[in-house]
């Protein structure tokens, strides 16, 4: 990473010199970089983005479904996400965190843009493109955020921890906000009578996972119109959390313990819904799959905020490629999924996703404990 006051933590927006003043002599003041505001306006824009980008990914697999194209340059796409991620850390480097962020808003720029006239010659490009692009945004976003939240807390004399924590709750809520956002939109726009086309649109939006419940647990309680509501609801618990936890960030043993609440709750789910879940009529078939949605939101949020403050609080000198290998990991995990979802079953699904977790939540656990014990004999 940069120095401190490099590039990684100029201001996004430069800030009006100082004039001079009234006897003619210039001022030796200069105004403090304002990153807090930076914040808003990287917050701002990924809801832009994502808002746009996540409507024309919604609607891959329900318009462009002449030999599934939609559903192949999808799969195209995190492959080349995955890729890209293991060589993002270098371009970032090399760019720069805020040069990166505007390269990589062009990749979602023509992915939407090839939606205007899709076939194989204009999808696929795109999608690959689309993957190189995605690596960089996302690791320029992590390095930035961090960076940032490192001079905010070293020019106003806070709590480093506290502050990557705050960031990352405010970036993450305006980001989980496309859920709410988008799914209204889409029934607003689709609403009467066009209930299936509904369905469709707001299916890709989580990937293969969410598709999966939703297929197999909201749509059968709740009916096609009910999707998009659950939708909604999962987006605004996920914001809120997000927004949340964030504040709640002190450290690694607050990081832990939210991390490990958040685990609690998805296992928890899955599990209601291998041993103890069906299909109810009254009011209980309805609060039961919007109550899933929500706890899911929350523990969404929990990871979100958790994983990527505690690779801003660690790799202080390597912090492109800290960010770099959570895209490797994040993007395979999703073309993983996105391929094996249509050959086993829900339940198998669910069991899977529980292994993961207890198994994600011991590592999680011995890391924390070696990197504590590290701390304590000063090393």
């Amino acid at each position: 990473m940069d120095a401190p006051g490099g590039e990684d933590e100029a201001p996004l927006v430069v800030s009006v010199p100082v004039p001079e003043v009234d006897d003619g002599s210039p001022s030796e003041v200069s105004p403090p970089k304002n990153h807090v505001r930076d914040v808003h306006i990287l917050s701002f824009a990924f809801l832009l983005i994502f808002s746009a980008y996540g409507a024309a990914q919604n609607l891959e697999s329900t318009v462009n479904t002449e030999n599934d194209l939609g559903t192949t340059s999808l799969g195209i796409l995190y492959i080349s996400f995955t890729v890209f991620s293991f060589v993002a850390s270098p371009m970032v480097r090399f760019l720069g965190s805020k040069n990166a962020l505007v390269l990589g808003t062009s990749g979602y720029l023509l992915f939407i843009a090839s939606n205007l006239k899709p076939s194989w010659y204009t999808m696929v490009p795109a999608s690959l493109y689309l993957g190189y692009t995605a690596s960089i945004i996302w690791v320029g976003q992590g390095t930035y955020l961090t960076s940032a939240a490192r001079s905010h807390a070293r020019d106003s004399h806070l709590h480093e921890a506290t502050v990557i924590g705050n960031f990352n709750g405010e970036f993450w809520a305006m980001f989980a906000s496309t859920q709410v956002i988008g799914n209204l939109v889409s029934l607003a726009l689709l609403g009467g009578g066009k209930a299936n086309q509904v369905e469709s649109i707001v299916l890709l939006d989580e990937g293969d996972i969410w598709s999966e419940f939703t297929k197999h647990i909201i749509r059968p309680a709740l009916g096609v119109s009910g999707v998009g509501g659950a939708m909604a609801i999962f987006g605004f618990f996920d914001a809120l959390c997000s927004l949340v936890a964030g504040q709640f960030t002190s450290g690694i043993s607050s990081i832990t313990l939210i991390m490990s609440g958040g685990a609690f709750l998805q296992i928890f789910v899955l599990l209601w819904l291998l041993l103890k879940y069906s299909l109810t009529s009254g009011v209980l078939g309805y609060v039961y799959p919007l109550l899933m949605a929500a706890i899911w939101g929350i523990g969404d949020g929990v990871f979100n905020t958790q994983l990527n403050a505690l690779l801003g609080m660690l790799f202080r000198h390597h912090t492109e490629a800290a960010f770099a290998q959570l895209k490797v990991w994040q993007s395979a995990s999703t073309a993983l999924v996105f391929f094996l979802s249509p050959h086993v079953t829900f339940q198998a699904m669910s069991v899977l996703l529980v292994i993961v977790l207890l198994v994600s939540m011991l590592g999680f656990l011995l890391l924390t404990l070696h990197v504590e014990n590290a701390f304590g004999h000063g090393h």
